[in-house]
């Protein structure tokens, strides 16, 4: 497993990581949300409502992993949205998804 999905899994321990449609569209809407992560086989209607939520409430939106991944990282089922709620886990998952954006252009 990548650096990013055991990072995930440790803001989900420390508390800082909410799934779930509902649940993150709660964060986003109450400012708690610092990072959005959706799975990218989420569906076009998934992907839309968040996208547009994000956008109108300035929250970073991430396409990371497929649902099966995002799931397993956090010991629950499938999982294809999620909230970040702390900045300083929300920043090191995004360094982490730029370097592994780095690693896969080299390889």
């Amino acid at each position: 497993m990548n650096k990013f999905f055991s990072n995930l899994g440790l803001a989900l321990r420390a508390g800082k990581l909410v799934t779930g449609d509902d649940t993150v569209l709660d964060a986003i809407r109450s400012g708690k949300a610092k990072l959005a992560i959706m799975a990218t086989d989420a569906s076009d209607n998934t992907t839309k409502k968040f996208r547009d939520k994000c956008t109108s409430y300035h929250v970073p939106l991430m396409q990371y992993g497929t649902r099966e991944e995002l799931g397993a990282s956090v010991g629950k089922a499938e999982r294809v949205i999620m909230a970040v709620t702390d900045d300083g886990f929300a920043k090191l998952l995004r360094k982490c998804q730029a370097n592994l954006a780095e690693v896969e252009k080299f390889e």
